[in-house]
């Protein structure tokens, strides 16, 4: 079976993604505590709400990006 090589460089990227994605989350409950006059205090209790949030984006961009890479192979392969 074939070693998989995770470079640091692309571990660092993929961190900064999830990072990004969880900020994402938190800006757009900013935002709905804002537009619906919520309490600040929710920024803590729904952190956990935010995080699961941060993490399907993170999945959601992952999957477009696999996506993406897979046509581009069946694309290259075609030419």
């Amino acid at each position: 079976m074939k070693d998989i090589k995770i470079t640091a460089r692309r571990q660092k990227l993929e961190l900064l993604t999830l990072l990004a994605c969880i900020m994402i989350a938190e800006l757009l409950n900013v935002y709905a505590i804002i537009a619906y006059d919520g309490k600040w205090s929710q920024l803590i209790t729904s952190i956990g709400y935010v995080l699961a949030f941060g993490v399907l984006l993170y999945l959601s961009w992952s999957a477009l990006r696999i996506t993406w890479s897979i046509l581009r192979k069946i694309t290259k392969k075609s030419k």
